[in-house]
This record gives C-alpha cells, structure tokens and sequence, in this order.
C-alpha cells in the first residue's frame, strides 16, 4: 500500500516518535500500537521498564515471529508445489488415457 511519503507522529511505551512513511497512517499507527503492546506485555512479564531492554525483547520477539512465519511459508510453498505437480501428473494421465480410449 505504498504511497506519498508523510510524517505521522506515533507513541510508543509512553515516547513520541515522528516517523517517516509511505505506508500510510493507518498501517504506521497499528504497527506502532503493536510495538507498545508488546514492549507492555513483555514488562509486565519481567517486571522491567527499561524501555531500551523491552525494545531489544520486542525486537527479538518480532524476529522469531518474523522467522517462523518465513519457515511456515517455505512449507506452504513446498506442499503446493507437491501437490501442483501431482495433479499435472495425475492430469497428464487421465488426457492420455483419455486419448487412447478414443483410438480404439
């Protein structure tokens, strides 16, 4: 959803940040919004409110996520493309019988 580059302002764990995007405001809020709430559920989790500590954990926890999605999405394309090509062959095979019922 690219578009003009705008400067939205955001706040995240109580601090304003003036941000730069093409992505629109909407999509910059929400993703600021789930930042603040996971920097939030992660200090109330450890009981820290180090905001540089529970950005570097947010980070981490976004990466993992970030990672396993990828991982997930590599399987998916993986069993797609299994099931891509047994349905050619499959397909394959019901055209030439197909074909040679018909020569009879």
């Amino acid at each position: 959803m690219a578009g003009k580059i705008q400067s939205i302002k955001v706040q995240i764990y109580d601090q304003a940040y003036s941000l730069r995007t093409d992505s629109g405001e909407q999509y910059t809020q929400a993703l600021a919004q789930a930042v603040d709430a996971s920097m939030r559920s992660i200090g109330d989790q450890t009981g820290s409110y180090d905001s540089v500590k529970l950005a570097v954990l947010a980070a981490l926890h976004f990466a993992d996520e970030c990672q396993r999605l990828k991982q997930r999405y590599g399987e998916l394309q993986n069993a797609v493309a299994e099931k891509s090509l047994r349905l050619s062959e499959a397909l394959d095979e019901g055209l030439a019988e197909s074909s040679g019922g018909k020569k009879r």
